[in-house]
């Protein structure tokens, strides 16, 4: 097995030197046939075909509903035609039910001594494995009894938090999106652009998604571990840390006061500080809770979740140190600030979620503990280092730049195993997709997992980054993470595991407008930013003018327009679907009843 392992890394370092060396001999007059270019457009086609299955997996659910109306259409009619019978022909018919019912099997239809000869072709498909199963959903019973009221209160505060923090942050992303089609909008200095792209990227990283994430993991920590959590106080208090470091940290950004250019370091230390000791207070929390569990085992959801966790508080005290703040130590650490924040925080606590949720909605093990192993630690090794690659071609040294390429490489396997792991643990139970929309976003966010990561991958290569790097095909990639992966899988977890606390189903139809408008909108988004990104690229390339590609992306930034208005839209549907599921209904007042005196009477 070691040399399995030795021979599997000695193949993957000798393939990142062949893609290293390849890069070098670039030539922009076949930028089609770049590795990474191809790769991209293999990618997006992957997505197109998921999401083709997902819709006529969605169309065929309703044509079977409507032949189910029409045999029921039918079943009427005979009824009405029974009704119309004469009394002989319904002594006919009673006398051939009677007979049908006195009918006895002889014991032997199933089986037998004889040759199974299947002479008409009725037999489908013969199954030998007993451990698959044909009815892998579970009743939808209510959790309540189960789930303490303390651990209720704290999901709900998170996720209601972090719905208004989505609601918000993707509206100042709506009305920037605007700008790019009409500059003149405003003329405001608190709504210029510069000021309010900081407030949206910071709104929907450390409001919507990490508040949603922790109230998700909270439920998670307490149920593998069997355990209370340690303290819901703390809990309540991490959350008012973290919705008031959003809140000074946006009132600074329009106002003007920020910490430089550091992308997603954007709020100033000390308001930076109260998101520190929120993630602190909530580490000490969990850790508590898993330390003291009832079973023997740590799941690898707190694997995944208790990493983040550490790697985040790390990375918060990295990105302020004063030192680290100029020159190309500032450039270096700004890399590695970026990347370990999508990376070891989203990411890393987000598959920790999807390792317990995906399970609990198929009503099944995870396929493989060791694939999930083998992503956590890899994710651990290759993440860490890929930083410099957004900084490829800039004055660090050329062998930073080169580790970065490589570990960007090494990033295919956590993502293979990690994706594998969880389309295999949904294997036998597609007929979900008809069933709900749960299951078709968690598919969209394992899918975009794979895809967005590896098109990460692809874009570290010298000559990819060489087209792509300043260009909008960073935001289309910056959207196909955090929204496609994080944003579904969330929105996945959400749809599991608030109707089992509560006891209310959301409508099935706003769930699915919320799927296809987010759906839709995400790739109208992606894919008009990904081919203006291009072309600007090569228009660079080519020596133009600078303004003649700003002129050139105008039809690009309508459709990013019209993909960012229709995301905005689910927004509202969820949010609409959130309140419906987490809502009290009015306790029905008992009438007051007279005292009776004398004997005591039962009714």
């Amino acid at each position: 097995m070691k040399g399995y392992k030795f021979r599997l890394l000695f193949i993957f370092f000798g393939l990142s030197s062949f893609i290293l060396e390849a890069q070098n001999t670039k030539a922009t007059e076949n930028w089609e046939t770049s590795p990474g270019i191809i790769g991209t457009i293999v990618l997006v086609f992957i997505v197109i075909f998921i999401a083709v299955i997902i819709f006529l997996a969605k169309i065929n659910a309703f044509i079977d509903k409507m032949k189910r109306k029409n045999i029921e259409k039918k079943r009427i009619e005979f009824s009405d035609e029974l009704t119309d019978l004469d009394d002989d022909e319904i002594d006919s018919i009673l006398e051939n039910r009677k007979k049908a019912l006195k009918y006895k099997l002889k014991g032997d239809e199933l089986g037998g001594k004889n040759k199974v000869v299947d002479k008409k072709g009725l037999v489908k498909r013969v199954r030998k494995d007993p451990s698959n199963s044909f009815f892998d959903q579970k009743k939808k019973t209510p959790l309540s009894i189960e789930t303490p009221k303390e651990l209720k209160e704290i999901v709900t505060y998170y996720l209601a938090a972090a719905t208004f923090w989505l609601l918000f942050g993707t509206f100042i992303g709506e009305y920037l999106g605007l700008k790019f089609v009409w500059p003149e909008l405003d003329s405001i200095s608190w709504l210029s652009f510069g000021r309010l792209r900081p407030v949206h990227t910071n709104t929907v990283f450390w409001g919507w998604s990490s508040l949603a994430m922790i109230g998700l993991g909270y439920f998670v920590i307490a149920r593998t571990s069997n355990n209370l959590i340690h303290s819901y106080k703390k809990a309540k208090i991490a959350w008012v840390l973290i919705n008031l470091t959003v809140i000074l940290g946006n009132i600074a950004l329009m106002a003007g006061i920020n910490n430089g250019g550091g992308e997603y370091r954007e709020y100033i230390w000390p308001i930076m500080l109260l998101f520190a000791i929120g993630l602190i207070i909530t580490f000490y929390n969990f850790y508590k809770t898993v330390a003291t569990r009832k079973i023997s085992e740590i799941y690898i959801s707190n694997w995944f979740i208790l990493a983040a966790l550490i790697w985040t508080i790390v990375l918060s005290i990295i990105g302020y140190l004063p030192f680290y703040q100029d020159g190309l130590g500032e450039t270096v650490i700004q890399g590695y600030y970026m990347h370990q924040g999508v990376g070891m925080w989203f990411m890393t606590f987000t598959l920790g979620l999807v390792y317990y949720y995906l399970p609990a909605t198929l009503n099944k093990p995870i396929y493989s503990y060791s694939l999930g192993v083998l992503a956590f630690w890899t994710q651990m090794l290759f993440y860490t280092m890929i930083g410099t690659h957004h900084f490829v071609f800039s004055p660090l040294p050329w062998w930073l730049q080169t580790i970065a390429i490589v570990f960007s490489v090494g990033m295919f396997i956590p993502v293979i195993a990690g994706s594998t792991n969880f389309l295999m643990t949904m294997r036998g139970s597609w007929n979900h997709i008809s069933k709900s929309y749960v299951l078709p976003f968690f598919l969209v966010g394992v899918i975009f997992y794979f895809v967005g990561s590896s098109q990460g991958s692809f874009q570290a290569f010298r000559f990819t980054n060489y087209v792509w790097h300043f260009t909008d095909f960073n935001v289309a990639h910056s959207h196909m993470t955090m929204y496609g992966i994080i944003a579904f899988l969330l929105w996945a977890c959400i749809y599991t595991i608030l109707p089992k606390l509560n006891g209310k189903e959301p409508p099935q139809l706003l769930v699915g407008a919320h799927f296809w408008l987010a759906f839709i909108g995400l790739f109208a988004y992606m894919i008009s930013m990904m081919v203006g990104g291009t072309l600007k690229g090569m228009s660079w390339m080519d020596g133009e003018p600078f303004i003649e590609s700003v002129i050139m992306m105008q039809p690009y930034w309508v459709w990013r327009a019209v993909g960012g208005s229709l995301m905005f839209l689910s927004h509202v549907v969820f949010a609409y679907n959130l309140y419906y599921m987490i809502k009290k209904e009015p306790q029905k007042k008992s009438k007051k009843v007279e005292k009776i005196k004398g004997e005591s009477v039962n009714v």
